[in-house]
């Protein structure tokens, strides 16, 4: 292996933290919070971060929550480390809101699946060419069907690569190894393929991936670095060491929905976190010191 693997010149680079939202007590935005925590999350090693994801509870937020999020941010650690989240299943609502994200001058989109209303893949198509001539600036594609019901075909996210120029990569957090690969196989080198689950990153990486946006980078970013700097470093055995550790961090970081847990770790941490908004809860107290217990184990505390 070489430092010419696919993945290894990746546009926003090989870990991106999908980044918690802080929230005061009374379930408002703390965006002073959330520039500290944005900070923070790129010293310790972060190439970008993702605001207004799904992990950034992005589905009980508002446009203009979203909008005032991005400024604050942007102003923390500069556009060209943010990636904006702007997805869902109204195509008209969120190629407006792809198109004032981009405004902000972020460095690209991440817009998901649309999900519920259960789109064929000619819709999938052309949901996503909308969102990409909205934004007119790179958009990762974001495929999560155990969120979303409906799948990104292989085939599908290759058409879309071809024909729409700033589709410059996807999030697969699919779980089929043989659907990434076969992304992988059919688009260009240039196409950066991300894992989407913390649990897969170093499969991604054997079959031509580029890295991850990560949720237990909260964390666990030095971890998650290591992987991908070894992968592309090549030293295969080196990853694999990394990755394997990381396994149990993820466990514990998705065994509730997400993302409490990692509200729960960063509060640990004394980062700024505060509670999640409903219809989400945050941990009870008996899984508050399983947490606490076990990321004092691993030396995470």
């Amino acid at each position: 292996m070489s430092a010419t693997l696919r993945g290894a010149n990746a546009r926003f680079g090989n870990l991106l933290t999908a980044m918690a939202t802080p929230l005061h007590l009374d379930g408002s935005i703390d965006f002073a919070g959330a520039q500290t925590l944005a900070k923070w999350l790129m010293a310790e090693g972060n190439d970008a971060l993702v605001i207004n994801g799904t992990t950034g509870e992005s589905p009980t937020t508002s446009d203009d929550e979203k909008l005032d999020l991005l400024d604050a941010i942007i102003e923390a650690i500069g556009a060209d480390k943010v990636v904006a989240g702007a997805g869902g299943n109204d195509t008209r609502h969120i190629a407006k809101l792809a198109a004032a994200s981009a405004a902000k001058g972020v460095a690209g989109i991440l817009s998901v699946a649309p999900y519920y209303n259960k789109p064929c893949q000619e819709g999938i198509y052309r949901h996503f060419r909308a969102i990409a001539d909205a934004a007119a600036i790179p958009v990762l594609l974001y495929n999560v069907p155990g969120r979303t019901i409906a799948n990104i075909d292989a085939a599908t996210t290759e058409r879309i690569a071809l024909d729409q120029e700033n589709v410059i990569g996807t999030k697969e957090a699919s779980g089929n190894m043989m659907q990434v690969a076969d992304i992988v196989a059919r688009t260009p080198d240039t196409f950066d393929v991300y894992s989407g689950d913390d649990g897969t990153l170093l499969p991604h990486l054997s079959v031509g991936g580029c890295g991850i946006i990560s949720v237990i980078s909260h964390v666990a970013t030095p971890q998650m670095k290591a992987v991908c700097t070894k992968w592309f470093a090549g030293d295969a055995a080196g990853a694999r060491e990394a990755f394997l550790p990381t396994l149990g961090i993820t466990r514990m970081i998705f065994a509730q929905p997400s993302p409490a847990p990692t509200k729960a770790a960063l509060s640990l941490l004394g980062k700024p976190a505060g509670p999640v908004r409903l219809p989400l809860v945050d941990l009870n107290q008996s899984q508050l010191e399983a947490l606490a217990a076990f990321m004092t184990e691993r030396g995470l505390l």
